[in-house]
């Protein structure tokens, strides 16, 4: 067994041994039939995770999860679009951002980071402006381990036929989203985080018939090009461009043991994590960004002690010492640390975190 260190970020997360273990293979040219047949297994169990089989395919990339949410917002939205930007976060600010970068109209819903989507106030914005065409907004937002209204989001863009782009990086695999059930149209996840594979790859899964219609857009760009990835691996089974060969078979491995501990199984650990951390940080005093109604339940936003003693950056080293990696605040409205519980751990592991908080707390007199 290697040695195992417990992530407390919102991902890359903590991986099985086996996971790891996929990583050593055999070099291979990855335009061997053999590599192509994983590779469509991989995609199709991607799509499989949310059960989309009937109506949506799986368009993956190399890169981190931010390029497949590139890949989607350049891809999608025609020349006369125009997509409206949920920023109650710094991953809807990205998204902004990406927009911002080639030029796609736009409209941004900016809230301050922490404060919970009005749906009434987005469907407003739908009502005032008929140009808007898209709708992208986070899933589960890791700046303050907010869950974002999903349902009532995607029932105003049925309403109103405006194509939805769901940022679910931090959701996927940890929370049940039933493709037959939400009206999707493009979802966005990667290998790295709930699903608990390695960082490297990056995949929108796209309702075939809106993906078809992408076709007949002007390609901004190449590599991230949505459609052209997509038709290139349909004639062919394999990456449009070098993929991240070894990581692709670790996706293939943590997908097989998503299937094995099922996803009820999966939300079902996750979230007795995510209860036994809340017993320590009330045990230990601490104030929690969010209302429990808002949590994700995958990721906690604790606001920072008011105490001389109190050093995140000490406190980080403290943890990583003894083999524990916690995370720093993200510019939510007030100043935090964050704890997540996704990845291979279990509550056991946050009965560990617990325990050293205390220690931490006791050692530096914070209260």
């Amino acid at each position: 067994p290697m040695k195992r260190n417990i992530l407390l970020n919102p991902g890359p997360a903590t991986t099985t041994d086996s996971v790891k273990q996929a990583l050593m293979v055999p070099d291979i040219c990855p335009r061997e039939q053999e590599f192509g047949d994983l590779t469509q297994a991989v995609l199709n169990k991607v799509v499989q995770v949310v059960n989309g089989e009937s109506t949506h395919t799986a368009v993956i990339f190399t890169g981190s999860g931010t390029a497949g949410v590139e890949a989607a917002l350049s891809s999608v939205v025609p020349p006369e679009g125009k997509i409206l930007i949920l920023d109650n976060g710094a991953y809807g600010k990205r998204a902004e951002t990406i927009i911002q970068a080639y030029g796609i109209p736009y409209r941004t819903h900016r809230l301050v980071w922490g404060d919970y989507p009005d749906v009434d106030a987005v469907e407003a914005i739908f009502k005032e402006d008929s140009e808007l065409t898209h709708f992208v907004f986070v899933h589960h937002e890791t700046t303050t381990g907010m869950l974002n209204p999903l349902p009532e989001l995607l029932e105003l863009c049925q309403k109103y036929e405006i194509d939805s782009i769901v940022d679910a990086m931090s959701s996927y695999a940890g929370l049940p989203i039933d493709m037959r059930e939400l009206p999707i149209d493009y979802l966005i996840s990667s290998s790295n985080k709930c699903i608990q594979g390695m960082a490297g790859t990056s995949f929108v899964i796209a309702n075939k018939e809106k993906l078809a219609k992408t076709a007949e857009i002007p390609p901004r760009n190449l590599y991230l090009n949505l459609w052209g990835n997509h038709s290139y691996i349909e004639k062919t089974g394999q990456f449009q461009f070098t993929p991240p060969v070894q990581i692709v078979y670790a996706l293939n491995q943590a997908l097989d043991e998503f299937f094995v501990e099922t996803q009820a199984g999966r939300t079902a650990r996750y979230v007795k994590s995510y209860e036994t951390l809340l017993d320590g940080l009330e045990t230990a005093g601490l104030e929690l960004l969010l209302p429990k109604s808002q949590h994700s339940k995958l990721l906690t936003a604790i606001v920072e002690p008011n105490s001389p003693g109190y050093d995140f950056m000490e406190m980080h080293d403290y943890f990583y010492q003894n083999d524990i990696t916690i995370y720093p605040g993200k510019g939510a409205k007030q100043d935090t640390f964050r704890i997540a519980n996704i990845g291979e751990i279990d509550y056991r592991d946050m009965l560990v975190f617990n325990k050293l908080l205390l220690q931490y707390f006791e050692e530096k007199k914070i209260s």
